[in-house]
């Protein structure tokens, strides 16, 4: 069996790592398409995963649409001569390539704000998205329990490294908080804000009084000469283990809340997202009393002063992630079912008789 993969974010590697890795394992050929973008290709390389890529990462729309030709030209090239049993993806460019080469594409997504669902429907063969996406797609949508993070911080693949502390450079008993910082550079990003500068500032000045505090900044904006926090400087696939001891997480970005969440750290998110049209999955995960969407900076400022300041924290939210997990999907698992299933010589199934998915 043939599967071609798109990984156009970090987040999608991490993602699909683990697929690519057993399918290999099991004797398949694997190929993942991305965008030249250096975190991207970083944790591509990291991984060992198999990967060409086809264009670069655009910073606007306007930049996008001119290079929309040339991506789908390269795609289109590339896919006729590996030629895929299958092809998985997050949206447009995945559902392209089905329809180029004619080959069943299953689109795997979680943010109903996005457009992707709308453009690759008509294309692809299936699309996957947890229980709690707010939207309905029709008869090719198929819905599994819990968060397309499963995938790679289900309890069954992922284990922290215990020696995370000390490549931080922290005590064993030293608290610490992870500041994340989103750029707003995505295309689904436009129109869409979070802290502002000064706001930023305050929020470290602030929370430096309780922990020591490691941001993540993505635009790059800060400068740290002058603030009580230092830069997250490991490599970006240490992330995981550190947000996994990380005593908060505050963000005003996405998929790391999430992650907090499955990791069982206590989690606050902040953006013009947040709000009665939230996405689905944030909701859950509010609901399950693992993260807090909160609209108010102040509110923000509050609430993680009083999560670090209570001793019962760490112990209250592993309890809720446990219940959580409990009856989550391994989305890896089923990536690799739905995969193996376009290799079988066997008329080829639904993504819902392959895995049982609603």
């Amino acid at each position: 069996m043939k599967c071609l993969i798109f990984n156009n974010t970090p987040a999608h590697v991490h993602q699909y790592k683990h697929a690519v890795q057993r399918l290999e394992d099991r004797g398949h050929d694997v190929l993942v398409f991305a965008r030249s973008d250096e975190f991207t290709e970083t944790l591509l390389s990291y991984h060992d995963l198999p990967y060409e890529t086809y264009g670069k990462r655009s910073e606007s729309l306007q930049s996008l649409a001119w290079e929309i030709p040339t991506h789908l030209y390269n795609i289109a090239r590339r896919v006729r001569k590996f030629d895929p049993d299958v092809i998985f993806g997050k949206g447009p460019y995945a559902a392209a390539a089905g329809m180029l080469s004619r080959t069943p594409a299953i689109a795997v997504l979680d943010s109903e704000t996005s457009f992707d669902h709308v453009v690759a429907r008509p294309f692809v063969r299936a699309i996957l998205t947890p229980s709690a996406f707010r939207k309905d797609l029709g008869s090719k949508h198929y819905k599994f329990s819990g968060v397309a993070e499963s995938a790679y911080l289900h309890p069954d693949v992922f284990e922290p490294d215990p020696s995370i502390r000390d490549d931080l450079g922290v005590g064993a008993d030293e608290p610490y908080a992870i500041v994340r910082l989103n750029a707003f550079n995505g295309h689904h990003d436009v129109g869409k804000k979070g802290f502002s500068l000064e706001q930023r500032r305050r929020l470290l000045s602030e929370l430096s009084e309780h922990a020591t505090i490691f941001v993540s900044d993505e635009g790059g904006d800060l400068d740290f000469d002058d603030l009580p926090a230092r830069p997250f400087d490991l490599h970006p696939a240490k992330m995981h283990d550190a947000l996994a001891a990380a005593d908060l997480l505050v963000a005003d970005t996405q998929t790391m809340v999430t992650e907090a969440a499955l990791l069982g750290t206590p989690a606050i998110r902040s953006n013009s997202f947040v709000g009665e049209k939230d996405m689905g999955n944030f909701i859950e995960l509010e609901e399950a009393g693992l993260i807090r969407n909160l609209e108010s900076f102040d509110a923000v400022l509050e609430q993680s002063q009083e999560l670090l300041a209570d001793d019962s924290t760490t112990d209250v939210w592993e309890r809720r992630r446990d219940e959580y997990v409990a009856d989550m999907d391994n989305l890896t698992e089923l990536i690799c079912n739905i995969a193996t299933s376009y290799g079988d010589t066997q008329p080829k199934q639904t993504a819902k008789t392959v895995t049982g998915v609603s």
